[in-house]
């Protein structure tokens, strides 16, 4: 799984702001940094390949929008709290969330792993966690999945943060890791990510649901039919190939 991203954050085009005055649609992410999906570059604007998505999505949609950085473990009551119109945050589409919220049609879909030093015996097997520490961010389908599997052989730590969770990895401060395969690339491909590796695929489709899609307040039919349309239409025209194409060498859409 090494050496999927093509290209790196920095390369990434800067395709909106948080400055749009009036705008059509607001778009809510992750104020947190999530690579190769979203993260402030050095001038303070947001980019990568989910920053880009939403770009394309809006000028699919003909619709001027602006991006509301918010933290994730408070993301869904800001929507519902009417602070901006979509989630567009590397949201997986599950059940429980869709007590809440509705959804779009899903722009992505990669798997979930498990993530330790070479040579352990640390695996998707819970009993290989016997013991061991494991991280994992709060409010995640991967924290549901960690409480699911493996809270009865691990002690399991919680982080608000992706890259906290990184740090104690590398720190010695946990055993593993649970996170999105691709997001933990950049880990894995950095000087501190040297000597870890995924250790193993992790499915529920309960818990993980179909993929990544928009989260919307129940009842916004007239934006879940725009906001599906653009996706089918930028996946149609080969735009989201285009974007893709200059971070990833593999389909990050998934099957279908």
């Amino acid at each position: 799984m090494k050496n999927l991203i093509k290209t790196t954050i920095a390369t990434a085009a800067i395709v909106l702001t948080t400055t749009v005055a009036n705008a059509d649609v607001k778009i809510g992410i992750a104020a947190e940094p999530y690579p190769p999906f979203s993260e402030k570059g050095a001038d303070g604007t947001w980019q990568g390949w989910e920053i880009e998505i939403i770009g394309a999505v809006c000028a699919a949609m003909e619709e001027e929008c602006e991006i509301v950085p918010v933290a994730w473990d408070g993301i869904i009551p800001a929507l519902l709290a009417e602070k901006f119109d979509v989630i567009m945050a590397s949201m997986s589409i599950t059940e429980e969330r869709m007590k809440t919220i509705d959804f779009s049609d899903r722009y992505y879909n990669t798997p979930a792993v498990i993530i330790g030093p070479e040579g352990s015996d640390i695996s998707g097997d819970p009993a290989s966690l016997d013991g061991k520490i494991v991280g994992v961010q709060v409010a995640t389908t991967h924290a549901n999945y960690v409480d699911a599997y493996f809270a009865e052989t691990a002690e399991v730590k919680t982080y608000s943060t992706f890259d906290e969770h990184n740090q104690d990895l590398f720190a010695g401060r946990v055993d593993a890791v649970v996170a999105d395969s691709l997001a933990m690339q950049a880990f894995l491909s950095s000087d501190q990510g040297d000597g870890f590796e995924i250790k193993g695929e992790l499915n529920d489709a309960a818990i993980f649901g179909p993929g990544v899609g928009g989260g919307m307040r129940k009842g916004e039919t007239e934006l879940a039919e725009k906001l599906n349309a653009a996706i089918a239409q930028i996946r149609a025209d080969g735009t989201y190939d285009e974007i893709s194409s200059r971070y990833f060498d593999f389909d990050i859409y998934g099957g279908e």
